[in-house]
């Protein structure tokens, strides 16, 4: 499809502004990270081959979220009789002294996929609980609700792990 030098313009702007957020959400989904780079650029390739209608999204970011978890998906259901898959993602790999940072990521990837789903677009996207029901395709309530669980179970956790390094 082509697409105007203005539209270009406005999609380069989308990509550099949104990458590292994606990124980041996907990987708080649950993916792995090196999954989640190709998963987000391909979510981003087929954002860029819709355009004009993903730029009228409710939130465009949200939408290549969405598109790269069914990416991974697809990706593991292709493999699914080939790899076994562990109940809980593995840790993610810690670099120089960001290790709270690690922490918190490390704690929302050993929550239900839905509660990691609402913690990744409330809080790396920013959207707000409408934007994200709708995304999710669940009700207003259910965000909430999800949101409350996590963020308890989030503060259960790293309460425990901030007890064991003392």
């Amino acid at each position: 499809m082509r697409h105007s030098g203005v539209s270009r313009k406005e999609f380069s702007d989308f990509y550099v502004g949104a990458k590292d957020r994606c990124l980041r959400a996907a990987i708080a989904t649950g993916m792995d990270p090196g999954r989640a780079e190709e998963a987000i650029a391909e979510a981003f390739a087929r954002a860029w081959s819709r355009w004009p209608t993903v730029r009228l999204a409710s939130s465009p970011a949200a939408w290549v979220v969405r598109t790269a978890i069914n990416v991974d998906i697809s990706w593991w259901r292709k493999r699914r009789r080939e790899l076994i898959v562990p109940e809980t993602p593995e840790e993610l790999p810690r670099h120089g002294s960001d290790d709270n940072g690690h922490d918190l990521l490390d704690a929302i990837r050993r929550l239900p996929p839905r509660q990691r789903q609402v913690i990744a677009l409330r809080y790396f996207l920013d959207l707000d609980a409408e934007t994200t029901a709708h995304e999710l395709g669940i009700a207003r309530g259910t965000v909430s609700a999800t949101l409350h669980h996590a963020l308890k179970a989030l503060r259960l956790q790293l309460s425990d792990t901030e007890g064991m390094l003392s």
